[in-house]
């Protein structure tokens, strides 16, 4: 039987998308069935004292995450991961910045009506995204981002990893990562940081 592996994630994060990539890459070498859910930058972030420039990012985020979320309501969970990979892949791969243009090609892009692109700038599905968003962070605890996963009863922040591994290299990080997450007590192992993601 498969494993039902639970992301949460937010398009304007690059490292969810490295770690979005390496989990349906260890799909393919690994019995996991990978669920897509939202959380927002936007949402974490409230509150915070964070750069100027961060805060106008944060603005922008909302747009998204809405998106996602509106269409999760119309048609089910299972359209979250086309419609965020069409999302990611435009923002972080080709670099467009325009999230409203951004939306209305990635709707496209998956078949979606257009209509959906409206639920950017109006809270109509805020509370829905609140919720989505808190179903992912609540387990894990208030010093972490994205990406979020659960696996089973664990949850967990991470990992941080670029490029996203393929073929059996994802799998073996995935075993890795669920073996050490699954410890009660085992909370962090971390490094410098010394490369910026890579998307490609």
């Amino acid at each position: 039987m498969k494993q039902q592996v639970d992301l949460w994630v937010d398009p304007a994060c690059p490292w969810a998308w490295l770690t979005s990539r390496w989990l349906l890459e260890a799909s393919k070498v690994r019995d996991l069935d990978v669920h897509f859910h939202v959380m927002s930058l936007s949402v974490l972030n409230e509150g915070r004292e964070l750069p100027d420039e961060y805060v106008a990012l944060l603005e922008k985020a909302w747009g998204p995450v809405r998106v996602l979320i509106a269409a999760e309501e119309a048609h089910g969970n299972q359209i979250v991961e086309p419609l965020y990979s069409a999302m990611g892949h435009r923002y972080h791969v080709k670099g467009e910045k325009d999230l409203d243009e951004l939306v209305r090609h990635a709707l496209a892009d998956v078949e979606l009506e257009a209509e959906l692109a409206d639920a950017a700038h109006v809270t109509t599905h805020d509370e829905a995204l609140r919720a989505s968003h808190h179903r992912g962070m609540d387990p894990v605890g208030f010093e972490v981002g994205t990406p979020v996963i659960h696996v089973g009863d664990v949850a967990f922040f991470g990992p941080v990893v670029t490029p996203a591994p393929q073929g059996e290299d994802a799998g073996r990080l995935y075993d890795g990562v669920v073996t050490v997450a699954s410890f009660p007590g085992f909370y962090e192992i971390k490094r410098t940081r010394t490369s910026g993601p890579i998307f490609e």
